[in-house]
């Protein structure tokens, strides 16, 4: 599978909304790839900026050709308020890969690297301002495990859980099929469909 070198670094973010009216905010910033919970990562929380906070944190992904040449997969920036009562969403900035990229191949990876958009509201107000830098590595090569050692590795997972329900009295969940006839190389083969998902756009 053709591959290359994602990096994104948060910079900082500026004039905020303001959504803890009594406490101090305490930002940090969520980053995913079209959205995908496996591509999660995230930065400390900036417990002194309050509406201005700055992390300058850089994070790393493998991606697929497939994300620097479909407009609809987004490199997806939300920002959160942390709380003792669970956190509070801020705004969010989603920019498609396939942009970044080209604007990344035509500056030579010089200054215009380095962004500032506006931190969206769900329902589209701007709630300030963030920066960041992006930039992509060579292309290179990299052999996704085969079927048979998914299987492989599917299979292990079911016998683990299998030996610790039945060494500790544990109840793991195992999936349910409605034709058992189908047998073991049926359920291995839905584990690894809902289990193991792994996305086209990363590698």
């Amino acid at each position: 599978m053709e591959c290359k070198t994602f990096e994104i670094k948060l910079i900082s973010a500026t004039n905020l909304s303001d959504v803890r009216e009594k406490f101090k905010m305490k930002v940090y910033a969520e980053v995913t790839i079209a959205g995908n919970a496996k591509t999660r990562k995230r930065t400390l929380i900036d417990k002194a900026g309050e509406t201005n906070p700055t992390w300058n944190v850089t994070m790393q992904y493998m991606i697929g050709e497939l994300a620097v040449q479909n407009e609809g997969i987004e490199e997806v920036i939300t920002l959160y308020c942390k709380r003792k009562l669970g956190d509070r969403f801020i705004g969010e900035v989603r920019t498609p890969i396939k942009q970044l990229y080209e604007q990344h191949a035509n500056a030579n990876g010089g200054s215009a690297n380095i962004l500032t958009r506006q931190v969206q509201s769900s329902i589209g107000i701007s709630q300030g301002e963030l920066k960041f830098s992006f930039g992509f590595g060579e292309t290179v090569t990299i052999e996704r495990p085969s079927r048979r050692k998914k299987m492989l590795t599917a299979g292990a997972v079911l016998l683990l859980n299998l030996t610790i329900s039945t060494v500790l009295g544990q109840v793991i969940e195992i999936p349910l099929f409605m034709d058992a006839g189908r047998g073991v190389d049926f359920m291995i083969e839905q584990m690894i469909e809902k289990a193991l998902p792994v996305p086209e756009f990363v590698c």
